[in-house]
């Protein structure tokens, strides 16, 4: 009923339907941080389910994302998951609209405005980047106006949240109910946020520019209650990152570059000042095999605000994600190699050696060493089977910066996704 509907109405377009089930089944034996000796490991299948819908007709785009995320025997089978509110994985994942500005006849030149719920995705993903590995991942509720053209990409965007249809004031609590952090580091969500993206292309690379000030609520901490806590105030804490990214290829040699610093107040009430950079230079070996080198390094105040961490730091997920390393920032001296055995299979092997940016009292820097092994097997275009086994050998420093005591120094993970991934358009 719902493509006949849209397209008798708009009398042309093509409809697009989609849906995915994505099952991971995982052991975590160490996962995000150090074990305590002695402790059994953690094993459990999480699901995501999505249905998506998308309309691209003369001058407008429609998206739409609704999905269900949950773990096997969460919910009892008779009942129903409003007796599990704080469980509750059923959310609007994206709803937007993209309104073209310029006419079609203008393939040169494309002004548009998109508007709602949407994936924000740039770059490298290191800062914005919709966190797809995630069951839930990351989305905003922003106005973004885009300006292209063959050789530039130019993108403002807007978003300012809200708890309800309030009578007075905007007063934003930025812990809503739920299980969605804001940022990367799962903290509170922004209040309001602006940025402004540019990049231009090149015959064998890239260069882009981004500019983004994120504002947290302001509070004074109530003493009156046991234990103390935030109350939210009006005013903000305004923070700023700014900086760019480089990508450059020649032949098969490829090579990414990239600098930010951050400013202003964090959403804490502390005033920061901190840098990220990053290099990596890839070579390939014929069409099947590439191997690459690389470091990241960032100071203790720097956050990486609404990235993909588990794409840089290490699979196990033990920086700048939900388990905090008492902000001592992060160096990440890595190796990696992937290799393609024809058109399904895909294998690839990562190395991290990783070091605190920042003296930790009585312990060395040295936090360290991750080896990652990923293996993926694409059955048709809409089926695919992914499998990767990780082991942390963590030290005591790690184990007093994330405040475990009488951690394990042998640290595991392990993983097996089914990804079911249909599509259809109509015209």
């Amino acid at each position: 009923m719902l493509p006949g509907l849209l397209l008798s109405q708009q009398g042309y377009g093509q409809f697009t339907l989609g849906a995915q089930l994505r099952t991971r089944t995982e052991l975590r034996d160490g996962q995000g941080a150090p074990k305590t000796r002695g402790a059994s490991p953690a094993f459990f299948t999480s699901q995501r389910t999505r249905l998506m819908a998308g309309l691209n007709s003369y001058r407008l785009k429609l998206g739409l994302t609704v999905q269900d995320i949950r773990v096997w025997g969460q919910d009892a089978s008779t009942i129903n998951r409003t007796t599990t509110p704080d469980n509750n994985g059923f959310m609007l994942h994206e709803a937007w609209a993209e309104i073209l500005l310029t006419d079609t006849l203008s393939k040169d030149r494309r002004l548009s405005l998109k508007i709602g719920r949407q994936e924000l995705v740039y770059d490298d993903s290191r800062l914005l980047g919709n966190l797809d590995w995630l069951q839930q991942g990351r989305r905003h509720d922003a106005a973004l106006l885009k300006y292209e053209t063959a050789a530039w990409t130019a993108h403002a965007g807007l978003a300012f949240n809200q708890n309800k249809e309030n009578a007075s004031g905007t007063v934003y609590n930025p812990l809503p109910t739920g299980n969605y952090p804001g940022n990367t580091n799962g903290g509170p969500a922004y209040k309001s946020l602006e940025f402004l993206y540019v990049s231009r292309r090149f015959q064998q690379g890239s260069l882009s520019f981004l500019f983004l000030a994120d504002q947290f609520s302001a509070f004074q901490i109530d003493t009156t209650v046991s234990p103390a806590q935030k109350k939210w105030q009006a005013g903000v804490y305004s923070r700023m990152t700014t900086g760019l990214y480089y990508t450059g290829q020649h032949d098969r040699l490829l090579w990414t570059a990239a600098g930010y610093y951050q400013g202003g107040t964090n959403a804490n009430g502390q005033t920061v000042s901190g840098a990220l950079l990053s290099g990596y230079l890839q070579q390939g070996w014929g069409r099947q095999l590439s191997t690459g080198l690389g470091a990241d390094f960032t100071t203790p105040d720097f956050d990486p605000l609404y990235g993909t961490p588990h794409k840089f730091w290490g699979y196990m997920d033990y920086f700048y994600v939900a388990s905090p390393f008492a902000g001592k920032g992060l160096q990440d001296y890595y190796l990696r190699a992937k290799w393609k055995a024809g058109s399904r299979f895909t294998a690839g092997a990562d190395v991290h050696a990783f070091f605190s940016a920042a003296a930790i009292d009585g312990y060395n820097k040295r936090l360290g060493t991750e080896a990652d092994i990923t293996a993926t097997y694409t059955l048709t275009g809409m089926i695919a089977f992914e499998a990767g086994y990780s082991h942390f050998w963590s030290t005591p420093s790690l184990a007093k910066i994330k405040q475990v005591a009488n951690a394990s120094g042998n640290n595991n993970w392990a993983y097996v996704t089914v990804n079911i991934h249909p599509e259809w358009r109509i015209k």
